[in-house]
């Protein structure tokens, strides 16, 4: 039997919780909205795929927003965190907020195990992996969610081109952005000793490639290690912990996160 992973106490959700998860959805939506009803972007202008990039960040910001929701840490009220995690969730791409909660507890309780929901057993491949994921994820009312969604965004005189390039690219692209920082790099096996107690590691690099690529939840050792603590906080415990490692003496090759991260 493991024993059970020890887990810091973070400090209770503040103010910035909730005006930060409203930045998030009110800047996929706005970006949304000017892109598929008011932009000039010719389809050959590398300024419209910047817009595609950064539509598919905010997709990914979309769920992370959602992800804290189901932790408690956008708000210190219950109903907050349900309905802003609710919403984005929906937003993001249909999908059962109260049905993800069940399954991210399962993954939070038993990682890289049989049951957990966001594993693969059979292949760590990237494509079989992802097509596991997706099976798992993916309902037959998320599916007539987003059909019903396309078909709103054409009742409303959106063409069929805008809303493939600025609504569902971004939206794949985001999930795909997701599953790779969030979930594939994190707990792909072989398990190395950082990685204990969690089978998560904390991905390299700095800050803002932190940010830019999954909202930091690539230090994915640290969110496991106080999932209390919100995407925009993880950083400092990805600090703390490389002071913790510098004190013990440890080479700064082998400081926590980077063994078996590039692999």
């Amino acid at each position: 039997m493991e024993t059970p992973a020890r887990q810091l106490r973070p400090a209770p959700p503040g103010p910035w919780g909730v005006i930060l998860s409203l930045i998030v959805m009110g800047a996929w939506g706005g970006h949304l909205v000017w892109a598929l009803t008011r932009a000039e972007l010719p389809w050959v202008a590398p300024l419209t795929w910047l817009h595609v990039a950064l539509q598919a960040w905010l997709c990914t910001g979309l769920f992370i927003t959602g992800h804290d929701a189901m932790h408690g840490t956008v708000s210190g009220r219950r109903w907050v965190n349900e309905a802003v995690g609710t919403v984005a969730c929906f937003l993001f791409a249909g999908l059962s907020y109260r049905r993800l909660v069940v399954n991210h507890r399962a993954h939070h309780a038993r990682p890289t195990s049989e049951d957990d929901p966001d594993f693969s057993l059979r292949s760590q491949s990237f494509w079989p992996w992802l097509g596991t994921f997706m099976a798992r994820y993916t309902t037959l009312p998320q599916i007539g969610v987003m059909a019903a969604k396309f078909n709103v965004l054409l009742f409303l005189g959106v063409s069929q081109p805008r809303i493939l390039v600025f609504w569902v690219l971004p939206s794949v692209l985001g999930t795909l952005q997701l599953f790779y920082f969030g979930t594939y790099l994190p707990h792909r096996r072989p398990e190395t000793p950082d990685m204990a107690p969690h089978h998560a590691r904390t991905l390299p690099r700095n800050h803002l490639w932190a940010l830019l690529t999954c909202f930091f939840f690539g230090y994915h050792w640290e969110h496991h290690e106080s999932p209390g603590t919100p995407w925009w906080r993880l950083w400092r415990l990805k600090d703390a912990r490389a002071r913790e490692a510098a004190l013990t003496q440890e080479p700064a090759s082998t400081l926590p996160g980077q063994e078996g991260a590039t692999r």
